[in-house]
């Protein structure tokens, strides 16, 4: 019997005591990566929130065994971002459904969630109306025409069923309860409200494929209002990614369990945390960079060196050379050299073993 068959389905509880505690700590960890953050300035904020978006689309896409093209991806939310991040790579009706459905739900997180708005992040998902090789309803509930909705794994004539949906019948009643509860201003902290959606919505498992991926959305969208802020810098979904057997595994005990879902709640609020304290990786590049310009402020820099240490920063591809630095910052070669003979002697540059025609520069090592 799943908890959807349960005559008190969908009267959830849960042990406010039990919870206490890691609520408060993975709040005050949310707080202190938010002020961190904060303090960085807007431009590397944006970028930060560039990194943590690019991660969470394609974390999310990997943990239903899709896999997106990172750079597709980043440039298609640097473009909605109005972030110049250089050459953009062209994206495909995929790449830029996923992205217009996060961006969606993380940064018009204060408006409703409806059914119209849900059916929409579906279509988005599936821009050809197929998952695989399969045609698929899109934009609309499951019917069932295909047989019940279950969850399963394992070759063909050993699958193991993990979970088994409400009938296609009950899809529509339940969403209608689901939208209500999470549209009213409940007295529940938005975090655990989080964790709450995204088990309730899999419970339901309302559209033929993508659930979990507009579950993981929704919990965002929760987690966005939680910090009353649309700027993410730590990624649920590039976490439970790292924890996927463990999240599967809590997902089906709750979903065969009682409806009291204090160990869901407690999973979810450890991942969270575990996710906030994995942002400093995800976001090494940008910190580094924050690092970098603390260390030499007040330092004499010209627009056109900030630009060049910036993308050396960024992770230039290939080797700077004075023909480079000329072209990225449309100045001539006689003024290139100079910019980056008076970085060497600031200690911010140096020139690499090889000279001659062969001449390149490098970012000095940092003490």
């Amino acid at each position: 019997m799943y908890i959807h068959e349960l005559k008190d389905w969908p009267r959830f509880h849960w042990n406010r005591e039990r919870l206490a505690e890691p609520l408060a700590d993975v709040r005050h960890r949310q707080g202190r990566l938010i002020g961190y953050m904060e303090a960085l300035g807007f431009t590397l904020r944006q970028e930060a929130v560039l990194n943590t978006l690019t991660s969470d689309v394609l974390k999310s896409s990997d943990i239903e065994g899709e896999k997106l093209d990172a750079k597709q991806v980043r440039s298609s939310i640097a473009r909605r971002l109005g972030l110049d991040i250089g050459a953009l790579k062209p994206t495909d009706r995929t790449v830029e459904g996923i992205v217009d459905m996060m961006l969606d739900a993380t940064r018009q997180y204060g408006q409703p969630l409806s059914a119209e708005r849900l059916c929409a992040w579906h279509a988005s998902l599936f821009p050809t109306g197929r998952s695989g090789m399969t045609t698929m309803r899109t934009g609309g509930w499951r019917d069932d025409r295909t047989g019940p909705m279950q969850v399963v794994s394992g070759p063909v004539g050993k699958e193991r069923v993990h979970y088994h949906a409400p009938p296609a019948s009950r899809v529509d009643g339940e969403m209608r309860a689901f939208l209500e509860w999470f549209n009213a201003n409940a007295d529940m902290d938005p975090v655990l409200k989080a964790g709450l959606a995204h088990l309730w919505f899999v419970t339901i498992h309302p559209f033929d494929d993508g659930n979990g991926r507009i579950a993981r959305a929704i919990a965002d969208m929760s987690l966005a209002r939680s910090e009353h802020s649309s700027q993410r810098f730590y990624s649920m979904s590039a976490q439970i990614r790292q924890e996927r057997h463990a999240y599967y595994g809590a997902l089906e005990a709750t979903q065969k369990g009682t409806m009291n879902i204090t160990p869901w709640l407690e999973w979810f609020l450890g991942c969270l945390g575990r996710a906030i304290d994995g942002a400093h990786t995800t976001l090494a590049a940008v910190l580094a960079k924050a690092r970098f310009w603390d260390a030499i402020v007040g330092m004499a820099i010209n627009n056109r060196q900030r630009l060049v240490l910036n993308r050396l920063l960024d992770g230039f591809a290939g080797k700077l050379t004075t023909s480079k630095y000329a072209k990225l910052t449309k100045c001539s070669q006689d003024t290139a050299l100079r910019d980056i003979l008076l970085l060497i002697e600031r200690g911010l540059l140096v020139r690499n073993p090889k000279g001659g025609r062969s001449t390149s520069y490098a970012l000095a090592p940092r003490r």
